[in-house]
């Protein structure tokens, strides 16, 4: 279970800040206990319990990097011209049969051990071979096409630090320093609700005020991507009661406890009273457009004394997708004791003119297309509404909008963050 005081994420301001919110996770919120080791094929997406430490050099010993001759850089003209003899051939996987000595060269392929005497080779491309010589021109300084052993790690560095999520390539590290399993921290189990009268299942009869649930297929997909277990517990009415009962249910064996819908103030918006009941909502707005109403709380776990993270999101599937982005994501990584992923925006060229309020993170769909000039720039989608997928579905990315803007013009420099980064 996830260790959270009832109070982890108070805040007394009106309205939370996104980076008030990912402050406060990052100081309060501890990762989830409990440990395995898993195979190499099993790690990506994992989170490390322990620094890998490297137990051999890579590369173990000095390679070419070309396919070429290898020759002893001291040896040859400066000025002009050398013609070496070809006393011998070494393939990767071979060393050649004795040592290079002046006015030879050594045939060599890419990754194969350099020759003893041999300092440099020169690039098949680069030279011209005549009979059983091989005639190299001036000009390539010492140590040229050679990769040192160690140069992309050193014996007893630190190759991977704990809490590095386990991209492939980091995986693809471990093998190279021949490491066949990982301790990696356990997955965080998260609960999975959608609530409200009018979300029936997709497949199901659609009755005249009903709407099919997305958020829950949504919201499962974005969980699993960060390398979380969801259980999925299906759609909730709106009743105060049964919510507060299945919310405590999911607190008992999961770390946090996510639901969408029903948080904003409206009369028939029954989470937030629902975990008042039962736990303790300490913010439920944060200062970001779309999706200002964002419950978070702790509930209790009886049975093991610990408390559950509780996330409300709103119910719009817009809203739903920045706010989980922005605010269930670090808290994700945090609980799987992640290091921070801060998401960088990248520059690109407004298109379109907008107008926002002061104080407020605003996120705005756009797409991206080359100008003439090169420069990448933005298109705004046409519909702004928060419960329009298609928006999602028909764009690249979000622009950020910082607190301090207020107004955007054609041309502009704004901030781009792609689904690709939001999602990994």
């Amino acid at each position: 279970m996830a260790q959270l005081s009832d109070d982890c994420f108070a805040f007394n301001g009106p309205l939370l800040p996104v980076a008030d919110a990912e402050r406060l996770i990052t100081e309060r919120v501890a990762p989830v206990s409990g440990f395995e080791t898993v195979t190499l094929r099993e790690a990506t997406g994992r989170v490390l319990a322990e620094d890998i430490i490297a137990p051999v050099n890579v590369p173990p010993f000095d390679n070419s990097a070309v396919d070429g001759y290898a020759v002893c850089a001291a040896n040859l003209d400066a000025e002009g011209e050398t013609r070496l003899t070809i006393v011998d051939r070494v393939a990767a996987g071979h060393g050649a049969t004795h040592a290079l000595h002046a006015g030879e060269a050594i045939r060599i392929f890419t990754g194969a051990l350099m020759p003893d005497g041999a300092d440099t080779v020169f690039m098949q491309e680069d030279c011209r071979v005549d009979g059983r010589a091989v005639v190299v021109p001036p000009g390539l300084k010492l140590g040229a096409n050679r990769r040192l052993a160690g140069e992309d790690m050193r014996a007893g560095a630190v190759a991977l630090p704990a809490g590095r999520r386990l991209a492939v390539q980091h995986v693809a590290l471990a093998a190279a320093l021949g490491l066949t399993s990982l301790k990696v921290r356990r997955r965080v189990r998260v609960a999975l609700f959608s609530t409200g009268d009018e979300i029936v299942e997709p497949g199901a009869r659609l009755p005249p005020a009903a709407l099919y649930d997305s958020n829950r297929y949504l919201l499962a997909g974005l969980i699993a991507r960060l390398g979380a277990e969801v259980t999925d517990l299906g759609i909730l009415s709106d009743d105060p009661q049964q919510l507060a009962r299945a919310i405590a249910k999911a607190a008992e064996d999961h770390d946090l406890v996510l639901t969408s819908g029903g948080v904003s103030t409206g009369e028939a918006d029954y989470v937030r009273s629902a975990i008042e009941s039962i736990g303790r909502i300490v913010f439920w707005r944060v200062a970001i457009k779309p999706g200002r109403p964002v419950a978070m709380g702790v509930v209790p776990a009886k049975k093991s004394g610990e408390g559950a993270a509780f996330v409300g999101l709103p119910g719009n599937p817009v809203a739903v997708f920045v706010t989980f982005v922005r605010v269930v994501r670090p808290l994700l990584l945090r609980l799987a004791g992640a290091l921070p992923e801060p998401l960088i925006a990248m520059p690109a060229r407004s298109t379109f003119a907008y107008k926002k309020r002061k104080g407020r993170r605003e996120y705005v769909r756009v797409a991206l297309r080359q100008a003439p000039d090169g420069a990448i720039e933005a298109f705004k989608h046409p519909q702004d509404g928060a419960g329009v997928i298609t928006s999602l579905t028909e764009t690249d990315g979000l622009a950020e909008l910082t607190e301090e803007i207020t107004t955007i013009e054609p041309g502009a420099t704004i901030g781009f963050l792609s689904y690709a980064l939001l999602v990994g």
